[in-house]
């Protein structure tokens, strides 16, 4: 078994990741950082913003913590909507998307545990444009279902 030591990322630390839709990504906990434990970003999501398909992963757990903003999230057959402080459990296997759905920008917080899902965006922020899509989330451990229903 693999230990991590500590990590302390400051604020406005961490890698960034500006994309053309106006997104933010923003790189709080690699999971080489983590022992593979956890990927840890924040994203910053222009209002009404469908940028998430219907997908699943298939060993990750995820976790979605609104920041700022309206988000809806759509779990298996469950649709929500919430604002700041909704906290949303994606688990493995389960299909789900989200979307922006406030007439703001939004943020939020997401989580996957293990980190083997976290690697698709890892690798979006590190190399950007490098690689093949389907490739990258096929190790990733995703599973692309659908455009996003929401």
């Amino acid at each position: 078994m693999t230990v991590s030591k500590g990590v302390v990322v400051p604020p406005g630390g961490g890698k960034h990741l500006a994309e053309a839709s106006g997104q933010v990504v923003s790189m709080k906990l690699f999971g080489r950082d983590t022992a593979e434990s956890v990927t840890l970003f924040e994203q910053a999501v222009p209002a009404g913003s469908r940028n998430s398909w219907l997908h699943l992963h298939r060993d990750s757990d995820e976790i979605a913590w609104v920041l700022e903003g309206e988000f809806t999230f759509k779990i298996g057959e469950t649709v929500t909507t919430g604002g700041p402080g909704t906290c949303a459990f994606m688990p493995r296997n389960v299909p789900h998307a989200w979307m922006n759905s406030g007439d703001r920008p939004g943020r939020v917080v997401f989580l996957y545990t293990p980190a083997i899902a976290g690697r698709f965006v890892e690798e979006m922020v590190e190399q950007p444009g490098d690689g093949d899509l389907e490739q990258r989330l096929e190790q990733s451990g995703w599973a692309v279902l659908a455009p996003n229903p929401l």
